[in-house]
């Protein structure tokens, strides 16, 4: 018995890692199309690229790891049954139970890995991400100036750039300074460029001109330049002012936001993150105990299971849907969030139901017996 569930165990870990391993570069692929263009085409350092795709992980990893378990479940079981193993393991002795054993044991110690991701690593990682894009966003600033259009590029300041060379060149510059009340300012140029100095970055733009407007007396004053340096370093600003989101703040935090007094007008919507972090992991037990009760249930048909793996897919599509909106629901309002419990437990209490059922059936009957298909 001992060496079946072993047998059974080692399949299973091997499909996880491949599943969860699968969806987790094709998630990365995804994410590396934005972060790619700080690379090519605002110069960014390659490691900085690194960093952010590292830091990534544990942001998606809590939600892959129960999808690729039930993957791995539902793989494992049809095509045992297809083999007809399972059929010779319940022969020797294994009952619905014995042949779970192995499913409900990784579907715990996954649960447990998702649990550490989402109560600490998934905060550190988002608040880690927001800072890196703060930093890359202030020192590579012209990687998100678009070209052609009217770029707001913060608080009373507004760029327009005709073009972007391959070099990093900017063409045909148009500058709208409005930070200082009272005095805006227009600054054309034919080109400009991104340099680094010891008060950071800096666009010099050259061969255009600068006007200033004081709205008080109704004159303007007109600069013409071959060179000129222009401040747009907004974005560091904003990232030293900006409050950090509730999926970046520690759990510890989020159980203690009732005595952080500036945190008092986020408190539904921090409420509600947190007890998103407790439940979202349980999926991982609670889609096993779904798969293998929807595979193991019933009599074995040798041709495979696919009605019943339909059944499963739909039925993890419309948890985690439920699960998604509820939690979108929570956040204006926190009466929502016992929801939450319900919807992570149907699951559990689904597949130990369903599996109970067929333990005291298979007493009942003495055994199942395949089908003839």
């Amino acid at each position: 018995m001992k060496r079946l569930t072993l047998y059974l165990f080692r399949h299973l870990i091997v499909a996880t890692l491949f599943v969860t391993a699968g969806l987790t570069l094709v998630i990365w692929l995804t994410q590396s199309l934005r972060l790619l263009e700080l690379v090519v085409d605002g110069g960014a350092p390659i490691y900085l690229f690194l960093q952010l795709m590292l830091v990534t992980l544990p942001t998606f990893l809590s939600i892959v790891l129960p999808i690729g378990l039930l993957a791995a479940v539902l793989f494992t079981y049809n095509r045992l049954t297809m083999d007809s193993e399972l059929v010779v393991m319940r022969a020797a002795g294994l009952g619905p139970w014995g042949l779970a054993k192995p499913a409900v044991l990784l579907g715990l110690i996954v649960m447990t890995i998702c649990y550490v991701l989402t109560l600490y690593l998934a905060p550190a990682s988002y608040g880690e991400l927001a800072r890196l894009e703060g930093m890359a966003k202030s020192q590579f600033s012209t990687v998100f100036l678009r070209e052609g259009v009217f770029n707001e590029a913060g608080d009373g300041l507004t760029v327009y750039v005709r073009r972007r060379m391959n070099d990093g060149e900017l063409q045909g510059l148009l500058i709208h300074d409005t930070r200082i009340e009272g005095k805006p300012v227009t600054i054309m140029a034919d080109r400009g460029r991104t340099v680094e100095g010891g008060a950071g970055a800096r666009v010099v733009v050259f061969d255009g001109n600068r006007q200033e407007m004081d709205l008080a007396t109704g004159r303007m004053s007109q600069l013409f330049f071959d060179r000129y340096a222009v401040d747009l370093r907004v974005f560091e600003r904003q990232l030293s002012e900006r409050l950090p989101d509730a999926r970046e703040r520690s759990t510890a935090e989020l159980m203690h936001a009732d005595e952080i007094p500036e945190l008092a007008p986020f408190k539904a919507r921090l409420t509600a993150e947190l007890h998103q972090r407790y439940t979202t992991p349980i999926f991982a037990l609670g889609f096993t105990l779904m798969g293998v009760a929807i595979l193991l249930v019933g009599e074995f048909n040798r041709r495979g299971q696919s009605r019943r793996i339909v059944a499963a897919v739909a039925a993890v599509l419309v948890l985690q849907s439920a699960s998604l909106g509820i939690t979108n629901l929570s956040v204006n309002n926190n009466a929502f969030i016992p929801l939450l419990y319900v919807v992570v437990t149907i699951p559990v209490l689904v597949g130990i139901f369903m599996m109970l059922r067929q333990g005291i059936r298979g007493r009942g009957t003495g055994h199942l017996r395949p089908t003839a298909g």
